[in-house]
C-alpha cells in the first residue's frame, strides 16, 4: 500500500556532491518521521540523519557536510550530501513511518541506492 521510492545516488569523486531524494506514495495519511540509512559492505545498516516535527538530528559522522530536509506536500524527504568522502560509499535507505488510510503508523523503507564516492 506504501512505497518509498529513492533516486539521485551514483559516482562522485572526494569532495563532490550528490543529493537523494525520496518519494512515499500509496494511501498514506500520515507521516510521522523521515531518514536516511546506509550499509556499508559488511557492515551492518546505520542511521544517518532523521527529520520529524521540523527537527533534524545527524550523526557525527555527516554533521557539517550533509542535510536533510522534507517536503510535506510531496511526502518527500532529501539528503543533501557535501564534501563526500570514500567511506560515505554505501547504498543509502529512505524509512520513514507512516499511517494509512486502513492501518496505524507502520516503517516502511526504499530499495536503496548506491552511492560510490572514488577517483
Amino acid at each position: 500500500q506504501v512505497q518509498l521510492v529513492e533516486s539521485g545516488g551514483g559516482l562522485v569523486q572526494p569532495g563532490g556532491s550528490l543529493r537523494l531524494s525520496c518519494a512515499a506514495s500509496g494511501s498514506i495519511s500520515s507521516i510521522f518521521g523521515m531518514g536516511w540509512y546506509r550499509q556499508a559492505p559488511g557492515k551492518q545498516r546505520e542511521l544517518v540523519a532523521s527529520i520529524s516535527g521540523g527537527r533534524t538530528n545527524y550523526q557525527d559522522f555527516v554533521k557539517g557536510r550533509f542535510t536533510i530536509s522534507r517536503d510535506n506536500a510531496k511526502n518527500a524527504v532529501y539528503l543533501q550530501m557535501n564534501s563526500l568522502k570514500p567511506e560515505d560509499t554505501a547504498v543509502y535507505y529512505c524509512n520513514s513511518n507512516i499511517g494509512t488510510l486502513t492501518s496505524g503508523p507502520r516503517n516502511y523503507w526504499g530499495q536503496g541506492t548506491q552511492v560510490t564516492v572514488s577517483s
